[in-house]
C-alpha cells in the first residue's frame, strides 16, 4: 500500500494555482488540498479579515500561500488580482480553480432584475472573466488546467435554486468551448459538479 500513498500518487512541487474564495467551504478545503501537495497557491476573499485568518493558519501549518481581497464581480479588481498572481508567480500560472459561488433560495418568479444580475455576475461572469484574464499566464506554463466549481443544480433541477442551477449550467457549457478554444495552448478545461456539501453557502440556502 505504500506505493499508493497520497504523497507519492501526486505531487504538485514546482506548480502555481490560483483559487477564488478560497477562504471558505469548497475552496479552502481546494486551498488546502493543493497546498498541502506542494503547490504555491494564491486565493481571494471579498473581506481582508477572513483572508488574513486564513493566511496566518495556513502559514502555521507550512503551507505557501498568498491572497488579495476581491471582490469578482468587480472587473477592475478582476484584474487588480490577476496582475498580483502574474507578479507573484512570475507570469506563469498551472492551475486555475474558479470556485467563487452564491446562491439565494428563492422561487422562479420570486427573484428580483437585481437578484438575478448579483447572480449571474458572481456565478458565472466571473469565472468567464477571470478564466479571460488568466489566458496568458495559462498558456505561458507548459502544463496548465482550468477547475469550474460547478454544481448538480446546473445538471438537474434543485428546488429554491433555479438561477443558481442555470448560472452552472452555462458555466458546464462554457467549459466545453474554452477546453475546444484553448486546447492548441495545451491547457485543459473540466468542471467539478457536487451535490450538497455543508459549507456556509448550503446553510445560507437552507436557512434562507
Amino acid at each position: 500500500m505504500d506505493g499508493f500513498s497520497k504523497d507519492k500518487r501526486w505531487n504538485l512541487q514546482g506548480m502555481t494555482a490560483l483559487v477564488t474564495g478560497g477562504t471558505k467551504g469548497i475552496g479552502y478545503a481546494i486551498v488546502e488540498e493543493l497546498a498541502g501537495l506542494g503547490a504555491r497557491v494564491h486565493t481571494c476573499s471579498r473581506t481582508i479579515t477572513e483572508l488574513n485568518d486564513c493566511l496566518l493558519e495556513w502559514k502555521a501549518k507550512g503551507f505557501r500561500v498568498t491572497g488579495s481581497v476581491c471582490d469578482v464581480s468587480n472587473q477592475a479588481q478582476r484584474e487588480k488580482l490577476l496582475n498580483a498572481v502574474s507578479s507573484e508567480f512570475n507570469g506563469e500560472l498551472n492551475i486555475l480553480v474558479n470556485n467563487v459561488g452564491i446562491s439565494m433560495g428563492k422561487l422562479v418568479s420570486d427573484y428580483t432584475a437585481e437578484d438575478i444580475s448579483k447572480l449571474t455576475s458572481i456565478n458565472f461572469e466571473s469565472a468567464y472573466n477571470i478564466s479571460v484574464l488568466a489566458h496568458p499566464l495559462l498558456k505561458a506554463s507548459p502544463n496548465a488546467s482550468i477547475v469550474f466549481i460547478s454544481s448538480v443544480a446546473g445538471i438537474l433541477p434543485v428546488f429554491f435554486a433555479p438561477i443558481y442551477g442555470a448560472n452552472k449550467g452555462a458555466m458546464n457549457h462554457l467549459a466545453k468551448y474554452l477546453a475546444c478554444d484553448w486546447a492548441g495552448d495545451n491547457i485543459r478545461v473540466n468542471t467539478i459538479a457536487p451535490g450538497v456539501i455543508k459549507t456556509p453557502l448550503s446553510e445560507q440556502v437552507r436557512n434562507s
